[in-house]
């Protein structure tokens, strides 16, 4: 019997490396200008007031203040920065 196995190529390995997407700074939470809000595939949750959006629909802080989510028409969630003075 052979004390070690053959050498063969791996069949594992394929998977892909996960994209840490979702919700960063929740509801009611402080933010700075340019803190990232939301990491998404399309646009699940829409810019509001005092956010922008990259061009991978992350969804970014243009201002200081408190983070708010609201849903608006048709059930779709908005996010927007309330500054605080």
């Amino acid at each position: 019997m052979a004390h070690k196995k053959a050498a063969s190529s791996s069949r594992n390995g394929r998977e892909s490396e996960s994209k840490r997407l979702g919700v960063k700074i929740f509801g009611g939470q402080g933010a700075i200008a340019g803190n990232i809000i939301v990491r998404q595939r399309g646009t699940a949750h829409h810019p509001g007031e005092n956010v922008g959006i990259g061009k991978d629909h992350t969804l970014f802080a243009l201002t200081h203040g408190i983070v708010n989510f609201k849903k608006v028409r048709n059930g779709k969630s908005m996010v927007s920065i309330l500054p605080v003075d």
